[in-house]
């Protein structure tokens, strides 16, 4: 479950920032066509950027993360329930945080794409930001939906380590 898990992880961290590169690509092709295009280009590559620097660190750091959670599984169990488990509780609580922010952002993008006037920057930008918010409010989903089936799966090895879903590496 441990390299199911993060190889999800690193995967997910490859699909954001792929998400992230072609949402600055369509920026920079956007800039340069008029008020509606260059107002849908700010907010896009601005939450791109953001985008593209998660993905990256997820995508990196995701195999440390196999050898050092496999290492706690397999020779120091107790530090699966003292760091691992509290660390994904943190990561699961600003899933939340995080989509609360998201859906505000979405809603605002929406309001400026309905009420902004027609083929004006204003508009392009609600445009932007309510396509690039959601994308990021789905990938998040998926993630967080990861993240509970991998705690749950870390709860249950504190309990029997010796046979706690399945082999440490499997899923």
């Amino acid at each position: 479950m441990i390299e199911t898990y993060f190889n999800a992880e690193r995967t997910g961290g490859l699909m954001f920032t792929i998400v992230g590169v072609l949402a600055i690509a369509v920026a920079i092709w956007g800039w340069r066509h008029g008020p509606f295009w260059r107002g849908l280009a700010l907010p896009l590559a601005a939450v791109a950027l953001i985008q593209v620097s998660v993905g990256i660190t997820v995508w990196l750091r995701s195999s440390n993360d196999i050898q050092r959670v496999q290492h706690f599984a397999t020779q120091e169990q107790e530090r699966i329930a003292e760091e691992e488990v509290p660390r994904m509780q943190t990561v699961l609580k600003s899933f939340v945080i995080n989509r609360r922010i998201e859906i505000a952002l979405l809603a605002a993008g929406l309001v400026l794409l309905t009420l902004a006037t027609r083929g004006s920057a204003w508009q392009g930008a609600g445009l932007g930001l309510a396509v690039q918010v959601g994308l990021v409010l789905l990938l998040d989903g998926f993630a967080e939906r990861r993240g509970q089936v991998y705690l749950e799966w870390l709860q249950a090895f504190m309990t029997t380590p010796a046979n706690a879903g399945g082999p440490i590496s499997g899923g």
